[in-house]
């Protein structure tokens, strides 16, 4: 890294910095246009938002990325439930990609997420690029991703304990916190407030 930065929890001053920022960075790359920006502002009032490992990284005097988890629960096939975070969105400014901050922040807030008690972390995202950080196919380890036929895979949603053996036997689905579930409504009325940017259908979204 050749300029010096910083790490700490996201503060009520930055909310508009950082929703631009998460806007910038996902904007046609999962779908024209993006709705994580909504998401990283709505879900701040919510109570499975977890303030305290929303953080950002301060580069050059500026919000350069920015990270969220949320608590959720895998629900047991035996009955019951298991408390687990989910990961994301995670943000960096488009023109710092590819520098390192995002591994910064995710390891950063691992660790803290592991002080502070958590048992394990899921997410949805890319294998290639989590798995560096010590997270593994889900469903390799008995966690089903709800709404999936079980012969159906789906490397895409993966899991890291935080704490040993905490999902040791464990089986079960896992379903997106109902926050993450937004409307298109909302969605456009929120993104007014923004400068206008192009939408486009681009090779590779999902949507």
């Amino acid at each position: 890294m050749d300029s010096e930065y910083t790490i700490r929890q996201e503060q009520p001053a930055d909310y508009a910095e950082v929703e631009s920022l998460t806007r910038e960075a996902f904007w046609n790359v999962y779908r024209p246009g993006c709705v994580e920006h909504y998401l990283v502002h709505s879900y701040r009032s919510l109570p499975e938002f977890v303030p305290e490992l929303s953080c950002v990284v301060k580069l050059d005097g500026r919000i350069a990325a920015h990270i969220m988890y949320s608590r959720a629960e895998v629900a047991l096939d035996g009955g019951g439930s298991l408390p687990v975070l989910v990961l994301g969105p995670v943000s960096v400014r488009p023109e710092l990609q590819r520098r390192g901050l995002g591994g910064k922040l995710i390891r950063h807030t691992l660790e803290a997420a592991a002080e502070r008690g958590f048992g394990a972390v899921v997410l949805s995202g890319s294998p290639e690029y989590y798995s560096r950080f010590g997270f593994t196919d889900a469903q390799s380890l008995g966690i089903r991703y709800a709404g999936v036929p079980e012969d159906v895979p789906t490397p895409f949603f993966m899991v890291r304990e935080l704490r040993a053996g905490y999902l040791a036997g464990v089986t079960g689905s896992y379903a997106d916190p109902p926050g993450y579930a937004v409307r298109e409504e909302d969605v456009e009325a929120f993104d007014a407030g923004f400068p206008p940017k192009e939408k486009l259908k681009l090779p590779g979204q999902l949507q």
